[in-house]
């Protein structure tokens, strides 16, 4: 009972050897990324069109669940700027910003997504994030940036100005260009200014000047920090509010409240699939940053566990007056360099956000909006990454491709349709190159028992034998492929009388692929050639013996290839010589 409880709630395994000294090391830790999220919670709730109080809700409980559930001793859950924008633009679907019914829907959008993920966990289908490959998500999250970052210049400027793809958004700035606010200007403008700074050139200085490293990091990671105060009291000071200046206002002083989602067929309907779109990106970028922080320190997480945490989060966001949350990169990196070893660091975050909440709104009544989308741009435009698209057409063409289209969907037609994208994308890559996989003809490497490629090497060959190394494993959309490549190889040589497929990179052969070999058996039986297999793994043995292949095979199957050639060349073989240039 105990192991069984302890699998699913991790926080009374490691919370068994929970000392004075990680007590400590997770308490300064929290206190960094408190300070730092107090700002970011604030800002990425408006970011999703949500009360900037939201932002609190949805890192207090969904944090302390993620404690108990999760196994990542360095994510840092809440608010990100990526599924900030993804609900935005699921929720602009079905409701107006500002209205009650927008702020129910965030919730059901938390719900479901917990829900999905929680499913997902229980059943260990962590698996399925890794449908959307690498290039494809860094596409995606790059074109985020400049969406998010272009949609935020409205608060920069002080403008009124929506839109959901790039286009709109640009058009939008440009129509009300005359509108622009001044005062908002000056002050959104000196905010990116010092955050900028804040990032590249606020260590170095107070490095300069004679601070300790641990200062100078707990310094610059409460930029935002100052940030916030120096322009909340530069707009109380000045009535800058009374000057067009859009400010936060009036944020409740409380905990946050006990709220339900709407479960009515209808919106949970629309919202099915933001959420579950939600879920897939979220997933994927927070197990992406808990596994890189964990291998830094030689430990290790469970994805499927890490489903069933961020789900309980979720969750805990639905009901806590919250919206979708996931597990952040720039704060989980914060919180493993303050020295963050173990979960209980965020639930401490989450007292502190607590007490945040209750005693310190009042004084966030005057801050701009102008600020808040400073923090959201110089965060966000941190995630643009075009070296991608460098780095991608040096080495894959295919996945180049799959970038581009990503990027230039996502800017020209949003979010949804570039993560829709996204998904496609990567599993028509993969039935690309998985459909087209390469087949060596192979031949023994003189004094070795080692095969290789004709091609690149000078190995013996025999004109009555054929070795086809297959290097990948055999089901529908390739099957046929292997049928044609043997009989392109008889049809250029009538003196082979045995053919050896050598199945080492063979993983699997499904039904479509069995159907084809029994096909190409028949055929080659009808010709007077034997067929023969070499290096079969054990598990596609075991499902091969299950059916009528191996009885009606006419050749052998043979432990190793070199046992093949050893059975079956007749001592025929001749040495192969190819060109230098071949081997490149």
């Amino acid at each position: 009972m105990s192991r069984s409880l302890s699998r699913y709630m991790p926080i009374l395994d490691w919370g068994r050897r929970y000392d004075r000294a990680t007590f400590r090391n997770d308490m300064i830790a929290a206190l960094i990324v408190t300070i730092m999220l107090i700002p970011q919670s604030l800002a990425y709730a408006l970011l999703a069109g949500l009360p900037p109080e939201a932002g609190l809700y949805a890192s207090i409980l969904p944090i302390v669940l993620y404690a108990i559930f999760g196994t990542s001793g360095a994510l840092a859950v809440g608010p990100v700027a990526v599924v900030s924008l993804l609900t935005a633009s699921a929720l602009g679907q079905v409701a107006a910003q500002g209205t009650a019914g927008y702020a129910v829907a965030a919730l059901t959008l938390a719900f479901l997504s917990g829900v999905f993920l929680l499913g997902l966990g229980l059943l260990r289908l962590g698996f399925l994030a890794n449908f959307l490959s690498h290039p494809v998500i860094a596409g995606f999250i790059t074109a985020s940036g400049i969406l998010i970052a272009a949609g935020q210049m409205k608060h920069i400027l002080g403008v009124q100005a929506g839109g959901d793809t790039l286009i709109e958004i640009l058009h939008a700035l440009y129509v009300h260009l005359a509108e622009v606010n001044l005062p908002t200007v000056l002050i959104g403008a000196a905010g990116l200014a010092f955050l900028f700074w804040v990032r590249r050139g606020m260590k170095p200085a107070l490095r300069k000047l004679g601070l300790s490293q641990g200062a100078a990091n707990v310094a610059t990671k409460a930029g935002p920090v100052l940030a916030v105060v120096a322009s909340t009291v530069a707009v109380w000071g000045m009535g800058l509010g009374a000057q067009g200046v859009a400010i936060v206002g009036q944020v409740p002083q409380s905990l946050p409240p006990l709220s339900l989602p709407d479960f009515s067929p209808a919106l949970m309907q629309e919202l099915l699939v933001p959420a579950i779109m939600i879920s897939i990106i979220g997933f994927v970028e927070s197990v992406s940053v808990a596994q890189t922080l964990a291998a830094k320190k030689r430990q290790r997480i469970d994805p499927d566990q890490e489903l069933i945490g961020l789900g309980a989060a979720n969750l805990g966001a639905a009901f806590t007056g919250g919206f979708p949350v996931t597990g952040g990169f720039s704060r989980s990196v914060v919180n493993a360099d303050a020295g963050a070893e173990t979960p209980a660091a965020g639930a401490f975050t989450a007292v502190g956000l607590a007490i945040a909440a209750t005693m310190l709104t009042p004084l966030i009544h005057d801050l701009p909006k102008a600020t808040l989308a400073a923090t959201i741009i110089v965060a966000v435009l941190s995630l643009v990454d075009f070296s991608i698209l460098r780095r991608t057409w040096k080495y894959s063409k295919a996945d180049f491709a799959a970038v581009v289209t990503t990027i230039l969907l996502t800017l020209g037609l949003g979010v949804e349709a570039g993560v829709g994208a996204g998904v496609i994308l990567s599993i028509a890559l993969h039935l690309y190159k998985t459909s087209k996989p390469h087949v060596a003809e192979v031949g023994l490497m003189p004094g070795t028992q080692h095969f290789r490629n004709i091609l690149r090497h000078d190995v013996e060959t025999c004109d009555e034998l054929l070795t086809l190394r297959v290097d990948e494993s055999l089901y529908f959309v390739n099957a046929s492929l292997l049928e044609d490549q043997v009989r392109a190889r008889l049809g250029e040589n009538q003196k082979i009388r045995d053919v050896i497929l050598m199945f080492s990179a063979v993983n699997e052969v499904d039904f479509s692929a069995l159907e084809s070999l029994e096909a190409l058996n028949h055929q080659l039986q009808e010709l007077g050639i034997g067929l023969h297999l070499s290096e079969v793994k054990g598990p596609v043995m075991d499902r091969l013996r299950e059916t009528h292949f191996l009885a009606e095979l006419n050749g052998r199957v043979f432990m190793s290839q070199y046992e093949a050639w050893c059975a079956l060349n007749g001592g025929q073989s001749k040495p192969r010589r190819i060109p230098v240039a071949a081997g490149e």
